[in-house]
């Protein structure tokens, strides 16, 4: 009997050691990535499958928008390894202690980047790894002048024409803040802001709380411009071919998406491993090429017609504006709270 039990573990130790290894290599680790899920007919064999063959790993894709994502991570309901969000929602994930600490010198690529994509929440987090802006899109055919500015919307001539953002959107802070620059005031003034929203409602069809009601809105006609992030422009070329699509001269918005290694996580060293490699020059450069995001490696090089409908270039980089996302998460509950009292009807 000793003998059959002694075989018994014997060919358990064998299966066991077997199972490790796949056609004579190790089997591979598994990192999962949180992530949006959009354009992963690129991401999956541009991006991930090569850094898969390199590592020996298998990247895992949880897919979601950035508030079911994050809530995922506080709630432990999932693996994840490396988050990628919006700049304010990773500042939640970083005042709730969610997020490792990340040495930047242990992440060469981060010495390769725009200086305000390395540290978007702090010099101990994680980097932006794309930066769009928030700017204004117009139909130059439905206007009688040209937009220069972020007070144009404000003109009389805008009524019934333009969209705003929700104020529960990613770029709702941003503008509530260019509608503290339109009432003349050098620094955030929270009641001039709202003094000035109230002038602008008249103006707005409807407030968008997704990029997908302002292109709809603006492909049929129901509106004629607004503010809107960069890198939906494309969008609204192929459905108004004349569209444009400006930077404010007060200063557009920079919209930061940002890569955090998650502090539960078991595989911080290969996370680590795949933040330096997202932010190197040849991930960057095909992200830029394929048109999926607009990159922040300053040794990428596109030509015009490569950079076009991307956040590109030192001049642009350096125009835009970058809200203190710590502040705003401080503030957001009562921003809310005040445009739903005053400006919702």
């Amino acid at each position: 009997m000793k003998k059959i039990l002694m075989m018994l573990s014997l060919f358990t130790l064998v299966l066991a050691a077997c199972s490790s290894k796949d056609n004579g290599k190790e089997k591979p680790a598994e990192l999962v990535v949180s992530t949006w899920g959009f354009a992963d007919d690129f991401f999956r064999p541009e991006v991930y499958e090569p850094f898969e063959k390199k590592h020996n790993v298998e990247i895992v894709v949880d897919s979601g928008n950035n508030a079911d994502r994050l809530n995922k991570v506080r709630q432990a309901n999932s693996d994840v390894d490396v988050i990628y969000l919006s700049d304010y929602y990773a500042q939640q994930g970083i005042d709730e202690g969610l997020f490792e600490k990340v040495n930047h010198s242990e992440i060469p690529n981060i010495g390769n980047i725009y200086d305000k994509a390395k540290a978007p929440n702090g010099a101990e987090y994680g980097p932006a790894y794309t930066i769009a802006q928030f700017g204004i899109a117009y139909n130059p055919d439905e206007l009688s002048k040209p937009i220069t500015s972020w007070k144009d919307l404000w003109s009389k001539d805008m009524a019934g024409k333009i969209t705003i953002p929700s104020i529960t959107s990613t770029t709702g802070p941003m503008f509530l803040d260019a509608a503290s620059k339109v009432s003349g005031s050098e620094e955030f003034n929270e009641d001039k802001a709202f003094d000035q929203m109230k002038k602008i409602m008249p103006n707005a069809v409807k407030e968008y709380g997704q990029t997908s009601e302002f292109v709809n809105m603006f492909s049929q006609g129901e509106i004629a411009a607004g503010p809107i992030m960069e890198m939906y422009f494309g969008d609204l070329q192929e459905a108004v071919p004349n569209a444009k699509f400006i930077s404010p001269e007060e200063g557009g918005y920079a919209v930061m998406n940002t890569v955090n290694i998650v502090k539960a996580s078991d595989q911080k060293e290969l996370a680590g491993e795949f933040m330096n490699y997202i932010l190197s020059k040849e991930v960057q450069e095909k992200s830029a090429k394929a048109k999926v995001d607009s990159p922040v490696n300053t040794e990428v090089k596109l030509s015009k017609t490569e950079a076009k409908g991307l956040t590109y270039g030192d001049g642009v980089i350096d125009s835009l504006r970058v809200l203190d996302m710590k502040f705003v998460n401080e503030n957001s509950k009562q921003w809310i709270d005040r445009w739903n009292r005053e400006l919702t009807h």
